[in-house]
Formats: structure tokens, C-alpha cells, sequence
């Protein structure tokens, strides 16, 4: 299994099907989990820093995980982080942040996360984003799913799902309400997952 992620992760690492996206290619570490955090796409940063959310979106994610029992070194030696795509999709030219990656760069990154969900066989999948979070739910708002778990058919298995909105500076919605209490309740059903207790227990 582990080489099985390194191998894979050797030829995510040299994808080149999107012409305007920025590399490098961000992977983590070639861990093997149970649980999955699916991203957005890197930032201006994470190529530097060489790993996902490795900037200041990266330490409020951080900090709610720490207040369920992992801090992010723990955090990133025991949940596998993926992204909806793996590099930057550079800046937003008509307005503030970054650029939404288009359906096509989509499409051509989805077999990456398709064969990690077959080598991981993952029991918890965390979307972080409204783009992560639109790849398994159908859903217009934040408060329809934030808050709730679901699960999610793919062609191999079955899936628990537990959405969490993006911790971006740009975003207010997790410091007002329904949305603080929203994001209470998604990081009680994480902590409360047998999956996350299982990586908690990790020694």
C-alpha cells in the first residue's frame, strides 16, 4: 500500500494536462489514512512551502483540528490531504483572491483523486470549500451541509462525508452565526467519527 502511494503520487507529481495552472504539483506526504481532507487548489504560497495549506488559510484549519485532537504536525503525519485540483490556478484577474479552476482542469485532476480513493479505501472524507464540497454534494449554500453528515457512493465504496467551510481570510462565514455554529457541530461529528478516533489513538 505504501508503495502504492509513493508510485502514485511520483506521477501526480510530473502532471502537466493543465496549460494554465501554475506549478509545482502539491501533494503531502505519502501516508496512508482512513480519513481524507479534499481541498480547493493551492494557493500563491503552498508551491514555496511545498504542501497543502501550508499559508495562512492552513493555520485556522489547523486550530480547528487542534481543538478535536490533533495539532497540524499530528494532523499531517495521519490524514492524507488532497485537492479538487494540485496546483495554483493563479489569481482572480476580475476581482479579489484566487481563480476558480474551470470544469476541464477539474475533469483532468478528478482521476488523481479517483485512485487515491482506491488505494486508501478512505472511511471519512472531509471537503473543505464550496469546490471540494460540490464534487460529492449538491448543495447552493454553505448552511444546507455544513454541520451534517453524509455518504457518499463512488464506484468502489461507500463513504462518510463531513463538510467544512473554507478557513480563508476572505471568508466571514464561520466567525457569524449560523455559520460558527454550524462549524461547531461539523468538527463535533469529526471528532465523534470512529475513523478520527481511531487516528487520535495513533501513539
Amino acid at each position: 500500500m505504501q508503495a502504492k502511494i509513493k508510485k502514485h503520487q511520483q506521477s501526480l507529481s510530473i502532471c502537466s494536462r493543465c496549460p494554465d495552472m501554475i506549478q509545482p504539483v502539491i501533494t503531502c506526504s505519502p501516508i496512508l489514512s482512513s480519513i481524507m481532507l479534499v481541498g480547493q487548489a493551492p494557493g500563491i504560497h503552498e508551491g514555496r512551502v511545498g504542501k497543502p495549506f501550508g499559508w495562512t488559510a492552513g493555520k485556522t484549519l489547523f486550530k480547528w483540528f487542534a481543538g478535536i485532537g490533533l495539532d497540524e504536525e499530528a494532523f499531517r503525519e495521519r490524514v492524507y490531504m488532497a485537492a479538487v485540483c494540485r496546483c495554483f490556478p493563479g489569481k482572480n484577474l476580475k476581482g479579489s483572491g484566487d481563480r476558480v479552476p474551470n470544469k476541464k482542469e477539474i475533469a483532468n485532476c478528478k482521476p488523481w483523486l479517483e485512485q487515491e480513493y482506491q488505494i486508501l479505501q478512505p472511511k471519512l472524507i472531509i471537503p473543505v470549500g464550496k469546490l471540494a464540497i460540490a464534487q460529492y454534494l449538491k448543495a447552493d449554500k454553505l448552511v444546507d451541509v455544513v454541520g451534517q453528515q453524509f455518504i457518499i457512493d463512488t464506484p468502489d465504496l461507500q463513504i462518510d462525508c463531513i463538510p467544512l467551510p473554507h478557513p480563508s481570510g476572505l471568508s466571514t462565514w464561520f466567525n457569524m452565526e449560523p455559520g460558527k455554529t454550524l462549524l461547531q457541530d461539523a468538527l463535533s461529528l469529526i471528532k465523534e467519527h470512529s475513523a478520527w478516533k481511531d487516528i487520535c489513538e495513533t501513539s
